[in-house]
C-alpha cells in the first residue's frame, strides 16, 4: 500500500517490519538495522545474497556514537560538507552492527540521507535503518513509490510516499586509508565536489563478487532486456530501444536523459527510463553512454554494470 501516513510508516517500522522509503537518491527498502530479524527480511525480500552488505542510514552524525569505533578526521570534514546528502562513508563498526548488515566485515557503510520525509521518519526512531534501494536484487532501482509497490507491493504493508527521487542514482560510496579517501562507488556526490574536499581521490574502478561495500557487484542495476553499451552516432537498429543523453535519434521507442545536456537531469530521468524501455518489448536496448564528467560517471557505472549482466559489450 502506497501512502503519506508519516504515523504509519513509523507503526511497521517500530515493530520491526519493512517499508519503502523515500531518499534523494532512491527509494529504499527500510527496516531495523540492528535487529538481525529485520535484517534478513530484507535480504529475503530483495532475494539479495547475503555476501553484499547494506548502507546504514542515521539521523544524523550523532546517531554513530555506539555504532562505529571512530571517525576519521577526513570522514568527518566530508560528513561536515556534505551531510546530509548523498554520501556514504564506511566505518569501522562496534559489535552492535549486526554481522548480516555487513555482511561479516569490518567496517559499515553509513550515511544521512537528505530526503526530508527520510529525516523525519529518522529523527523519530531510536534505531538506524538499514535501507538497499526497493526492488529485486540486480534490477533497476526504483526512484517513485510506484516502482516500489510495482515490484514488491505484495511483500511488504507500506511504502511511504516522498515523490520522485530528485537525485536519482544511489549514493557515492568513500572508504578511507591513511587519510586518503578511496571512492568504492560512483554516485549522487560527483568527484569533482569530492575531490575539492577531500583531495586527490582514489578510485576503485573494479567490481567484485565479494564487495567491501554495496553496489560493487560486477552485474547490478539491470532491466531485463539485454542493454548495449553505445557510444552514440550514426543510426541504430530500428527495432531497438535507444536510451541517450541528449540527442532525439528520432527512433521510434527512444528515451532522452535530458535535452538540454542537463546532468542532475539526467540522473533524475535514469532510472525511471529504463523501466519504460525494459517495458517496450524491443530485443534490445542501446543506451549512449555520457561524457566522463560530474554525475556522467555515476550514470555510466550503472549503465555499465546493467551491460554486464545483459553478457554484452560495447559497441
Amino acid at each position: 500500500m502506497i501512502g503519506t501516513d508519516l504515523e504509519e510508516a513509523l507503526h511497521y517500522l517500530q515493530r520491526g517490519e519493512l517499508i519503502g522509503l523515500p531518499t534523494e537518491t532512491v527509494y529504499g527498502l527500510a527496516g531495523n538495522a540492528l535487529r538481525p530479524e529485520t535484517v534478513s527480511q530484507i535480504f529475503a525480500v530483495k532475494n539479495r545474497p547475503v555476501f553484499d552488505p547494506l548502507i546504514v542510514h542515521v539521523a544524523d552524525i550523532r546517531q554513530l556514537d555506539g555504532l562505529v569505533q571512530n571517525i576519521p578526521p577526513l570522514a568527518a570534514r566530508l560528513a561536515e560538507a556534505c551531510w546530509p546528502g548523498p554520501l556514504t562513508l564506511l566505518l569501522p563498526r562496534t559489535a552492535r552492527i549486526p554481522d548480516l548488515v555487513t555482511s561479516g566485515l569490518p567496517h559499515v557503510a553509513v550515511r544521512v540521507p537528505a530526503h526530508p520525509l527520510a529525516r523525519q521518519v529518522l529523527g523519530r526512531l531510536d534505531f538506524p535503518l538499514a535501507a538497499p534501494s526497493a526492488n529485486p536484487f540486480g534490477y533497476i532501482s526504483p526512484t517513485t513509490a510506484a516502482h516500489v509497490e510495482e515490484q514488491l507491493g505484495g511483500l511488504i504493508p507500506y511504502v511511504l510516499d516522498g515523490g520522485p527521487c530528485p537525485v536519482g542514482v544511489e549514493s557515492t560510496i568513500v572508504g578511507f586509508q591513511d587519510n586518503q579517501a578511496i571512492v568504492l562507488r560512483k554516485g549522487g556526490l560527483p568527484l569533482e565536489a569530492l575531490e575539492a574536499l577531500a583531495g586527490p581521490l582514489l578510485v576503485q574502478e573494479s567490481s567484485s563478487s565479494r564487495p567491501a561495500a554495496p553496489g560493487l557487484l560486477e552485474s547490478h542495476y539491470a532491466p531485463r532486456t539485454p542493454l548495449r553499451l553505445w557510444a552514440g552516432g550514426g543510426t541504430p537498429p530500428p527495432a531497438v530501444g535507444v536510451l541517450s543523453f541528449s540527442h532525439d535519434y528520432g527512433q521510434q521507442v527512444q528515451e532522452i536523459l535530458s535535452p538540454t545536456g542537463d546532468m542532475p537531469e539526467a540522473a533524475r530521468n535514469l532510472f525511471a527510463a529504463l523501466r519504460r524501455l525494459d517495458a517496450a518489448g524491443v530485443p534490445a536496448i542501446y543506451a549512449e553512454l555520457l561524457p566522463e564528467t560530474g554525475l556522467g560517471r555515476a550514470i555510466n557505472d550503472r549503465l555499465r554494470r546493467a551491460a554486464t549482466k545483459a553478457g554484452e559489450k560495447e559497441i
